[in-house]
């Protein structure tokens, strides 16, 4: 008999766990990710290192263009507002602004980035409980959407707008129970003791300010899209009352953000394409409570009034991905093989919260295992994913982390590495970078030593 000509394997012993994946049920030899939009992934690594982000303008164009679509052709007046905190990348904002979406920022920061990426004041929403004095004029004399959060943010205004040559329009944030899911009441006027009713009162009494728009955000990752049904609902029946009570009328409301991405949310059993509304499914329900709670507005003189969404995490998540490659592996006491990889959470800061999906870029030979992820840091907790199972893997092998766009790069941390490369895959398939790696010298640039202390002793 002639030897055999396969490579030869380590053998290996996986225990069969009650409920998990087992050999035959695990990795398919099909599931790996080799290129995204035409363009290999280790070619990717070669050219710009490992970790690296890796962000598809062609998805980011599809995903808004999908959510307006579906939202334009079921009601007349929509506008998208893109969410800043969700990933303030220039390219990210500016690919959504050249699609026609608004900025949405909560800081004196991202106002001035929006401002510095040419999106003029009347196109940008002002959100967010702490707006200084400074950027708050900055903020009015450049025409901005303000969403008041609070008493003493309305003073402030009160105080900027009594002479003023002009009627200025604001908007109040509201906080409510829907029934479905914690009241966020740290933000926004409370419906339900009277405070609201309050803040716009107060707001019809002042010569300067016009109430004109209605704000509430009902929470992250919503699943049910019944949860906007009731968050509309009640919306419109404040406008109605606040309208009657005022005089005033009521031109925009906006239901914020939300919608969920099609991540693995820990603590949910099922994957993300059963559990994840559609923007369909999410516009569907959105625009017929809408369209019946306002259907005799119009009879009354009072035309509809604009719909606003706040979408961030659906539009962005699964247009950008992780690259990182393995530097080691491990065997832990309870018999689970382990690697470590050269990515950790200061990268990707949403493995706290979802189970994002693994891919290697190329096939893999041998009997998939229960793997544990680490990243590189000195820290317990830097646990890319907890269990997955994948076949073994050798130093230098790369795996694919997705969906990844949402939160990563504005909550990513500076934390004992210099922050990788972020490259763009243009729709032309050029690619280029669109944030650089960090170096020592961007590290050190903002301190500043002391004379007697810029000689280290040595």
């Amino acid at each position: 008999m002639e030897p055999s000509s396969r490579n030869w394997q380590t053998p290996s012993i996986t225990q069969h766990k009650l409920g998990a994946m087992n050999k035959y049920g695990a990795l398919r030899d099909s599931a790996y990710v080799e290129a995204m939009d035409g363009v290999r992934m280790d070619t990717l690594l070669k050219t710009y290192g490992s970790p690296l982000f890796v962000i598809s303008e062609r998805k980011l164009r599809e995903n808004v263009r999908t959510l307006l679509r579906a939202f334009q052709t079921r009601y007349p007046k929509v506008i998208h507002a893109w969410s800043y905190k969700t990933n303030y990348l220039s390219v990210v904002c500016n690919i959504l602004h050249q699609e026609g979406s608004f900025a949405e920022v909560v800081s004196e920061f991202e106002y001035e980035k929006a401002r510095h990426l040419g999106v003029p004041g009347k196109y940008i929403i002002f959100n967010g409980p702490n707006k200084k004095l400074p950027i708050l004029q900055t903020a009015l004399r450049e025409g901005a959407k303000i969403h008041v959060d609070h008493f003493d943010e309305l003073y402030l205004l009160e105080n900027l707008t009594r002479h003023s040559k002009k009627l200025v329009p604001i908007t109040i944030r509201l906080n409510f129970n829907t029934g479905y899911g914690e009241p966020w009441n740290r933000f926004g006027f409370n419906l339900e003791s009277g405070e609201a009713y309050e803040a716009a009162r107060r707001i019809a009494s002042h010569p300067k300010l016009r109430l004109t728009g209605l704000h509430s955000h009902i929470g992250t990752f919503m699943l049910d899209t019944r949860a906007y049904a009731a968050e509309i609902k009640i919306l419109c029946d404040f406008m109605e009352a606040v309208e009657s009570l005022t005089g005033t009328w009521i031109e925009n409301l906006d239901i914020g953000g939300g919608f969920a991405s099609c991540n693995a949310l820990q603590g949910i059993y099922l994957p993300p394409e059963q559990v994840v509304p559609s923007f369909d499914q999410y516009a569907e329900t959105i625009c017929t409570t809408l369209l019946e709670a306002t259907q005799n507005r119009e009879a009354r003189g009072k035309p509809r009034p604009t719909l606003t969404l706040e979408t961030g995490r659906a539009i962005v998540d699964d247009a950008e991905v992780l690259l990182t490659s393995v530097v080691g592996n491990k065997k832990l006491p309870d018999g689970r093989r382990a690697v470590v990889l050269d990515a950790g959470v200061n990268l990707l800061f949403t493995a706290f919260w979802y189970h994002h999906e693994v891919r290697p870029i190329r096939a893999l030979e041998g009997i998939p295992e229960e793997t544990v992820l680490y990243g590189p840091l000195c820290m317990n907790i830097d646990v890319m994913r907890s269990s997955v199972f994948l076949p073994p893997l050798s130093a230098g092998d790369a795996l694919l982390f997705s969906p990844v766009g949402a939160y990563n790069n504005t909550q990513w941390l500076q934390f004992i590495g210099y922050r990788p490369n972020i490259v763009l895959i243009q729709e032309t398939g050029e690619v280029s970078v669109v944030r650089k790696a960090e170096d020592l010298n961007v590290m050190i640039g903002q301190e500043a030593l002391p004379k007697k202390l810029q000689n280290s002793g040595f």
